[in-house]
């Protein structure tokens, strides 16, 4: 990402410290007074360190509150706190440290007293080998699930869950880019903070065209989750919250992730929310009061982990006239090969009830960095655009990276294809993505388009001069295609080293492999399997070899 955030910018100017001492109020609790005299409060960040909890008070009223790992007795990073947007002289930090003094040592002399830092400025430069060129990345902090995509006015909006203060899940927040290619993405001011009602989770947004609006739902989360929404007369950049929230609720644990859209075949508004193990449908005439219509998923798919994420829509049948509706269902954990998924149900839906067509399981995408995945309202042409957040909560809070943390997918076209009498999900690498090829090379870049012509069934191996490699293989006997991470780096988590098989229907004629600085997305050119695994070389795969098949390899114009 070239462009950052509007009060951000590319170098750090001179930084004055706080000049404050600390005030100690027992073994772990602490108050620090600010005074404001630049933009940002630098935290120092340590990253093995417990969660502190910090209070942000002006004139003895709480205007903020985030959990920071605060430097003990060294500083990976820092994260910038906007005290300047508090219009105060000066703000008072009340902080309490979780962490067992016993091997933290005296509070007292914690280092993050005296590398608190003021800057006008906060350095945003990339300081990580492992982030991505050409997906979309948080520009710093933590991503996980994108939230409330949607088109309008030639611009692709893309909301993600963020934690602004730390590369690892916590303080969720709305981030928001925006994109006119799907390619190239601008970070933006933060969109929805939290409030007294809980953190923002995820959710989803709406092209209301009907009030010239958008409209977001989202879940707020804190002692129970409930579903809020907010509303945007300016495209997407701000957002007011409804004074009438929560809109939804009630009494089971889990109870999140609301996906609204237009339903054209009952001229009603749709909800979709995950609820424990089964997912609840919802309809309104105005987006404000939601009317209970039925309840799917007990019976069907797998199980093994909570309901998450879901989407609801109807697509085309391949070459057939027909149309299908599919429901998609994020899953943590219970996915294939360990950990989080995307599993989706074909069948019928008539504005109230979704009725399923099959009893077995099916996933989206075979791999084990594929989840969250939702797709993007009033895309253009009748488009279903999807992206997923590209990890797995197996080892998320652990990859090799600091400044930031995980990346979304490569963006997908959706539809539906017929095998053996069965309907399936169809996964096509957006036509957007024809853009980035360049010219044609011999060797392999860091991050690239290969094209490979199978011939039957072949083999590809990527690989380094320090004997790392990533195998890929498709048996066409078996109609099997298959990822092999086992010699990639790996040493940061024992579920990270895999071996992922995804089934193909029908016979594959040519494989397109995306590779950037972490990551692997193979896809038949079909359309008819779809495979995402992270990788995490120590030194850039720079060596290609193909037994089987003829490969083109397209650098990466950026």
């Amino acid at each position: 990402m070239k462009k950052l955030l509007t009060l951000i910018v590319m170098m750090v100017a001179t930084i004055a410290a706080t000049a404050q001492t600390p005030r100690l109020l027992g073994r772990n609790h602490a108050m620090q007074r600010v005074q404001v005299s630049k933009h940002y409060l630098l935290l120092p960040v340590q990253e093995r360190e417990d969660n502190a909890s910090i209070r942000v008070l002006v004139n003895n009223n709480q205007v903020q509150t985030l959990n920071v790992k605060l430097a003990v007795d060294r500083v990976d990073y820092y994260v910038p706190l906007d005290i300047r947007r508090f219009n105060a002289t000066d703000v008072l930090l009340d902080i309490t440290f979780h962490g067992d003094r016993r091997f933290t040592g005296a509070m007292k002399d914690f280092a993050c007293w005296k590398e608190m830092k003021q800057s006008d400025e906060f350095d945003t430069t990339n300081r990580e080998k492992y982030r991505p060129l050409f997906h979309h990345t948080p520009v710093y902090g933590w991503m996980n699930d994108p939230n409330g995509m949607f088109y309008k006015d030639g611009v692709y909006h893309l909301y993600y869950q963020w934690n602004p203060y730390g590369s690892q899940g916590e303080n969720m927040t709305w981030g928001h880019s925006t994109s006119k290619d799907l390619i190239h993405w601008e970070a933006q001011p933060t969109a929805i903070e939290a409030d007294a009602l809980g953190s923002i989770f995820s959710g989803s947004c709406v092209v209301d065209k009907q009030n010239g609006q958008v409209v977001a739902f989202y879940t707020s989360a804190a002692a129970s989750q409930v579903q809020s929404m907010a509303v945007s007369k300016d495209n997407g950049t701000t957002f007011e919250k409804y004074s009438g929230n929560p809109v939804l609720v009630s009494t089971e644990e889990d109870f999140r992730d609301p996906k609204a859209f237009w339903n054209e075949d009952i001229k009603k508004w749709n909800l979709i929310l995950a609820v424990g193990q089964e997912m609840r449908i919802y309809t309104s005439d105005n987006l404000k009061d939601w009317t209970y219509e039925s309840s799917f998923g007990k019976e069907y798919g797998c199980h093994d982990g909570v309901w998450e994420c879901p989407d609801l829509m109807k697509l085309p049948v391949r070459g057939t006239g027909k149309q299908k509706w599919m429901l998609i269902c994020n899953i943590n954990p219970g996915g294939p090969f360990g950990g989080s998924a995307t599993q989706y149900f074909i069948g019928d839906f008539d504005g109230r009830r979704f009725t399923c067509d099959h009893k077995d399981t099916r996933w989206m995408d075979y791999g084990k960095d594929h989840y969250a995945t939702v797709t993007f309202d009033n895309a253009p042409e009748g488009r279903k655009i999807a992206l997923a957040w590209m990890s797995n909560w197996q080892y998320a809070n652990q990859v090799p990276t600091k400044q930031f943390r995980s990346a979304n997918s490569v963006p997908r076209d959706l539809d539906l294809f017929e095998y053996n009498g069965q309907t399936y999900c169809g996964v096509t690498p957006s036509k957007e993505l024809l853009a980035l090829r360049g010219k044609v090379v011999s060797k392999l870049p860091e991050a690239c388009e290969v094209v490979v012509d199978l011939k039957g069934s072949t083999e590809v191996v990527l690989s380094n001069t320090l004997g790392e490699q990533v195998v890929m293989t498709y048996d066409a006997a078996a109609r099997t295609f298959s990822m092999d991470r086992t010699r990639s780096y790996a040493s940061f988590s024992e579920a990270f080293p895999c071996a992922t098989t995804a089934p193909v229907y029908g016979d594959m004629k040519q494989l397109r492999l995306f590779v950037d600085h972490c990551s692997i997305e193979a896809f038949d050119a079909d359309g008819r399997m779809a495979m995402t695994n992270l990788v995490f070389p120590q030194e850039p795969y720079n060596n290609i070899k193909v037994k089987g098949g003829k490969a083109v390899i397209y650098e990466i114009k950026n």
